[in-house]
């Protein structure tokens, strides 16, 4: 039996110079992810404003912005398989880059579409995210698959680093435009000069990379790729498992699965920590974008360890996870600024994990072929259980004594789950 410890040749950098090849593809796609942030992400804290000013109640914005971000992880249920069964792994993901550079930009022209103005910002907003459903699954197995000369811990670390880079630029972006103009068309207009770099970039990767089942990634070979079977060689699964790849609906994918239902369930949005610091524990408004930068900063820190620590010691990394949200509340909804600061931070470190090296694992866990759906099933749950989390924050903040309990009973859960999960990925 293959014990912790030990990685594949799928997950571990190639030795000698192919590893630095290797390289190449994968900041590509960070680079991509981070002037594609830099537009959704500058536009999202604006969509608000933006509606208020086109007319919209405060039921609507709550409406426009909640469907937006359901169809953002919802659809990816479709999508995700959709890119499977046509194995158009690049149209999926130019196409949902395209919505997303198209759609932000156009929000500029809302405010001078008369009555209309309202509908198509609702519409534009909606379409932006919809742009990342129909990406995310299939940009996620081109990226497995070019990260695997370097060690998929790793290649989805650095990536996410990138991702969560252009996450702070966009704001900072679009706030330096509003100072010195003064009106929203102009910081959603702004947008499009790194929504145009997204697409050269992509345009520029997409001649270079093949489509799943093709050639496999330079290095890939040393690797031990097999192309056509998936992006880790027969034989070949997460960091420490033996056998062929498993077909998607495995035990240890389902309880994975359930695991990230749990642990998102357990995970308070930042809205509720932002909400918190400005009106209980005296923080000024001003600050909060400095404390999401915070976050971000940590969440870019706890991918690259977690990713590190997942190409050498495999899935057990993940454990740390469910202690992680586990303190959010604790800390992030304390009166003490000190101690809110601090939850601050953890909760950067849990979103970074979350979002890099858990998708490493789903990469190893599945065929290459079946990853699209994988994705697509996985941010189902996770979005479930974001759902279910909303509304545990939403009835039991104000009754901390009540909250606090009930999150850490559902990562004790989630913890035991990911034991057993682990535990399956080792057998041989």
């Amino acid at each position: 039996m293959e014990r912790r410890g030990r990685t594949t040749a799928a997950s571990q950098p190639v030795p000698g110079g192919t590893g630095r090849v290797g390289w190449g593809p994968v900041i590509g796609f960070g680079l991509v992810s981070l002037a594609a942030d830099a537009v959704s992400d500058g536009a999202r804290p604006l969509a608000g404003p933006l509606l208020a000013q086109l007319g919209a109640s405060a039921l609507l914005v709550g409406l426009v912005t909640g469907a937006a971000e359901a169809a953002a992880q919802g659809l990816r249920l479709l999508f995700g398989p959709w890119a499977d069964r046509t194995r158009r792994y690049w149209t999926f993901t130019i196409t949902g880059y395209g919505l997303t550079a198209v759609c932000v930009p156009l929000l500029a022209v809302a405010p001078l579409a008369g009555a209309a103005g309202l509908l198509v910002a609702s519409v534009l907003i909606i379409g932006d995210r919809v742009g990342k459903a129909v990406r995310s699954p299939a940009k996620t197995v081109l990226l497995a698959r070019v990260a695997s000369p370097v060690g998929r811990g790793r290649g989805f670390a650095v990536h996410k680093s990138l991702d969560l880079a252009g996450a702070l630029l966009g704001p900072v972006l679009v706030a330096a435009v509003l100072a010195v103009s003064g009106n929203l068309t102009a910081a959603f207009a702004v947008l499009a000069v790194p929504a145009a770099a997204a697409m050269v970039l992509l345009t520029w990767l997409r001649r270079r990379i093949a489509e799943p089942g093709g050639p496999p990634p330079p290095g890939a070979a040393a690797a031990g790729f097999v192309p056509g079977t998936g992006s880790a060689p027969a034989g070949a699964g997460p960091p420490g498992v033996t056998g062929h790849p498993p077909p998607l609906l495995t035990g240890a994918f389902a309880l994975f699965a359930v695991a990230a239902f749990l642990w998102s369930a357990g995970l308070v949005a930042f809205g509720v920590i932002s909400f918190h610091l400005t009106t209980a524990a005296a923080v000024p408004v001003a600050a909060v974008p400095l404390l999401y930068a915070g976050a971000m900063a940590a969440a870019a820190l706890g991918a690259l360890a977690t990713g590190v620590l997942y190409d050498r010691s495999g899935a057990w990394v993940l454990l740390a996870l469910p202690p992680l949200i586990a303190a959010v509340p604790v800390l992030a909804l304390s009166p003490a600024g000190g101690l809110a600061l601090a939850g601050v931070l953890v909760w950067g470190a849990a979103t970074g994990i979350q979002d890099s090296t858990v998708k490493a694992l789903i990469a190893d866990l599945v065929p290459e072929l079946r990853q699209g759906t994988a994705y697509g099933v996985f941010a189902a749950f996770e979005g479930a259980g974001a759902l279910a989390g909303g509304a545990l924050y939403g009835s039991l903040y104000d009754a901390r004594e009540l909250l606090i309990p009930a999150v850490v009973l559902l990562q004790v859960l989630a913890f035991a789950v990911l034991v057993v999960a682990v535990r399956r990925t080792e057998k041989p």
